[in-house]
């Protein structure tokens, strides 16, 4: 089964506590449903239509994995305290095999 990829890029932050309150319960919500970061962190290069904001890529075991730690009660508290302080983009999306 294809390893899963979450990723989620931010176009802007206008609230850097609730980004903080969000990161304390998202990130251990996350690693419970099995993500792991692979990485995180303002871009180091955007090309195109890419904005330079922070980008956060996470691999998981399969799409069904992914989808469930996103869907978790965990992650959904953490989405609550992040309560609009962020505009992002996020995407799962399934690896080559």
């Amino acid at each position: 089964m294809p390893k899963a990829y979450w990723i989620a890029m931010y176009r802007s932050v206008s609230d850097a506590e609730a980004l903080k309150r969000y990161a304390a319960l998202a990130g251990p919500a996350i690693q419970q449903g099995g993500g792991r970061f692979l990485a995180r962190g303002t871009a180091a290069a955007a090309y195109e239509a890419g904005v330079a904001q922070r980008t956060v890529l996470i691999e998981f075991d399969s799409v069904q994995q992914a989808m469930a730690a996103h869907d978790s009660a965990g992650y959904q508290e953490a989405l609550k305290a992040l309560a609009g302080g962020a505009e992002r983009d996020l995407r799962i999306v399934e690896g080559l095999a």
